[in-house]
Order: structure tokens, then C-alpha cells, then sequence
């Protein structure tokens, strides 16, 4: 007798959580390579680098040294402290690791800080195009997300007005990024004044400022922090990491920067989710945190090599138009010429040429006509890949 399976039964929450478009076109592309197909990878933001060497030394001897057994929620205690003694030293301000929160990778600082300060009827101001689990945890935490454009004709800079026009009564928190993905774009001194002078009066509203990318600038470009104005110190929540700067993305290791009484909070959700971040990792944190940073520079030099050639590459492509990125390792040209929807386009540069990359509109709906292609891949990577979009583009 065949018994019937009832259907899965999901809490409503469920449809209010988003993904991440990256994940599932690598997914897509990597079943196509099994078929035998040839894929050219642009998709993935990730550093084609390895781990450097004395970070991995590390790991290796923290495994061999036993430190592989629970740690503290909040992360081991002189992995904090040099954590806010960098985070002091980078910023300008003076930071207690009672500050500070090791969680495993960056994303949970931006899903902890929602669920422990927002709720329903309260409003985030998030950046749109922009990582889009902004948008995906701040709906999933029951708070309405208002997007903030960020647009090509200022860089894709932050424009502090889009903010200030944005602010209501409701307004629980601003995420801000910088530099920016998926866009590549900066915000500048002048412009974060501007925002933060304009939530200075309102003691109310949290700003959480993502600052995973901040040592990959180009062209002089300097990182400013909200963290560094003394006036709204007290209501800023740092998100940075390893993933980005020392090529450290399976190793799962990220830190928030908070006020005390919310780091406290921040690790009671550790608690009862994670238990702590793996032991040995943050002893190849502390490793690369403390140790030489030769490899950050060669890493970021390189991606400003490959940074101009593709912009160069893409801007010689019918139909499309690349602005140079300030930041990260991303470009996002306008496709607007070629006549297709960002998604479809995206669709058919994978299943026709071959190429994996993501529409615009991954990262929200002011992303409609752009893609976004990661330029952390090797020159010869990125010249064949924009070879075969060429291809495409002109055979449509």
C-alpha cells in the first residue's frame, strides 16, 4: 500500500527569506562542466588566491596543537584583542575587545544585529544594487526593507540625499557598504558626513556598516569608517572579516565591532546558533591579523591589474558600457544596448557562451540592466571569458 508523503508544511517567515544568485549560478554552471562543457567562471566573489602561506602554517599548527575543542561565543580572548587594537588602529578610535564578536564568516554579524534590534513596523535603508542578503535578512527579521539606489551617473557612490530622503520616524538602521558590492563604488569623506551629520539627532537609528572590502581600493581611493566620528560611536556596528583580504573564505571567519551591551546580546544569538567559531581558525586569524602583509598588497595590485584590463575589454564590447570600479574586485557594466533583460542575458552568456556571470538584478531592482563580473580570476580567465561574450553579443 503506497502512503502519501504530505506536503512539507514551511512557517510563513520562510517566504520572506531571499538567496544568494552567486550560489545558484555556480551551481548551474558546474552541472554544465559535468555535461562537458566549458565554462569560463566570473560569477563567484572570491579570491582566486590561495590562503597565504603563513596564515595556512598557522591553522596547521593550531590543528597539530589541539585547538580543535569549543572556544568562547565571542571568540578566543587575544583574538578579540588584537582584533580591536587593528579596528582601533585602521579607524582612529579606541575599541575594548569586550567590543568586539568572532563569528563564523560576515554574514551572521548582519543576521544577528537585525534580529536583536528590528522588528515588525520598523524600517532598514539598505543599498540597492547591493548584497542581497541585506535585503533578504531584514524582511526575514519581519522589519520592511527601503532600498537606496545607487547609481551609475554618481559612480555608484553613495548619494547622502537618497539616504536623508529616506529617513521616517520608523527608521531602525541604515546599512551602508564601501567599498561597495556589487558595484565596485566608494563613498567618500565628504559623503558619509553628510549621512551621519544627518543621524546624529536621531540616537534612534543604528547605522551597520559593511566594511568587508576595505583594504581592496585603487587609484589613492582612502577608506572612512562611520566608526571614527565619536558622535554616533555608540550606535555603529562594524562588519569586517577575512574572506576578502586574506583570501580566507572556506575557513568560515568573520568579527562584528559593536557597543558592549550589544556585543553581549550579539553572543547570546551565537550561543544558541553557532556555540563559537572554530577554534584553529582564529589562530590563523590572529596569524594574519598580526603577521606579515605582503601578500594583502600583492593580492590587491593584481586585482588592479586585471581591474582596468577588463573594463577595457568590456568597454569595447557592442552594446556595453563599464564604469571604473574604485573598490573591490567587481565591475558592473551596463548592458542597457544589448536589448535584453539583465536575467535573460545573464541566462544565455551562460548556456551559449559558456560564461558564468550574474544579472544585476541579483542584487536588487535598481541592478536592471547590468551584470556583475568578478574580476578575481586570471588575465587569460578574464580575456576568454569577455572573448565569448563578445562572441554572443554580436551573433544576437
Amino acid at each position: 500500500m503506497t502512503q502519501t508523503v504530505p506536503p512539507l508544511k514551511l512557517a510563513s517567515r520562510m517566504s520572506r527569506l531571499g538567496t544568494e544568485t552567486a550560489f545558484e549560478v555556480l551551481a548551474r554552471a558546474k552541472a554544465l562542466e559535468a555535461q562537458g562543457r566549458s565554462i569560463v567562471h566570473l560569477e563567484i566573489g572570491e579570491p582566486d588566491f590561495d590562503t597565504p602561506a603563513n596564515v595556512v602554517a598557522a591553522g596547521v599548527k593550531a590543528l597539530q596543537e589541539g585547538w580543535t575543542h569549543y572556544g568562547p561565543a565571542a571568540g578566543q580572548p587575544d583574538f578579540r584583542e588584537a582584533i580591536a587594537a587593528y579596528v582601533g588602529r585602521t579607524r582612529g578610535v579606541e575599541i575594548g575587545a569586550d567590543e568586539v564578536c568572532v563569528v563564523p564568516g560576515g554574514k551572521p554579524i548582519m543576521f544577528y544585529s537585525l534580529l536583536a534590534l528590528t522588528e515588525s513596523g520598523d524600517e532598514v535603508i539598505y543599498p540597492n544594487p547591493g548584497f542581497p542578503i541585506y535585503e533578504s535578512m531584514i524582511q526575514f527579521s519581519g522589519a520592511k526593507a527601503v532600498a537606496c539606489p545607487l547609481r551609475e551617473s554618481n559612480g555608484f557612490s553613495l548619494d547622502p540625499q537618497d539616504v536623508i530622503s529616506r529617513l521616517t520616524p520608523n527608521t531602525k538602521m541604515v546599512i551602508l557598504n564601501s567599498p561597495a558590492n556589487p558595484t565596485g563604488g566608494v563613498t567618500g569623506r565628504e559623503q558619509l558626513a553628510e549621512v551621519v551629520a544627518a543621524l546624529r539627532d536621531r540616537p534612534d537609528v543604528w547605522i551597520l556598516s559593511d566594511e568587508i572590502y576595505s583594504r581592496l581600493l585603487y587609484d589613492g581611493e582612502e577608506h572612512v569608517s562611520p566608526l571614527s566620528d565619536p558622535s554616533v560611536r555608540d550606535r555603529i556596528i562594524l562588519l569586517d572579516g577575512f574572506s576578502k583580504t586574506y583570501a580566507m573564505t572556506g575557513w568560515r571567519l568573520g568579527y562584528g565591532v559593536m557597543p558592549a551591551p550589544l556585543a553581549a546580546m550579539v553572543t547570546k544569538l551565537m550561543v544558541n546558533s553557532n556555540s563559537c567559531t572554530a577554534s584553529f581558525t582564529q589562530r590563523a586569524g590572529l596569524e594574519a591579523i598580526t603577521g606579515d602583509q605582503s601578500a594583502v598588497e600583492t593580492m590587491r595590485a593584481t586585482f588592479d591589474v586585471r581591474r582596468k584590463h577588463i573594463v577595457g575589454l568590456l568597454n569595447d564590447v557592442p552594446g556595453i558600457s563599464c564604469h571604473l570600479p574604485k573598490g573591490a574586485f567587481y565591475v558592473f557594466p551596463n548592458v542597457r544596448g544589448v536589448g535584453l533583460k539583465s536575467d535573460e542575458l545573464q541566462r544565455r552568456i551562460l548556456s551559449e557562451a559558456g560564461v558564468a556571470c550574474l544579472a544585476g538584478t541579483a542584487f536588487g531592482a535598481e541592478g536592471e540592466g547590468y551584470l556583475r563580473f568578478s574580476y578575481a580570476a586570471s588575465i587569460e580567465t578574464i580575456e576568454e571569458g569577455v572573448r565569448r561574450v563578445r562572441g554572443l553579443i554580436e551573433s544576437l
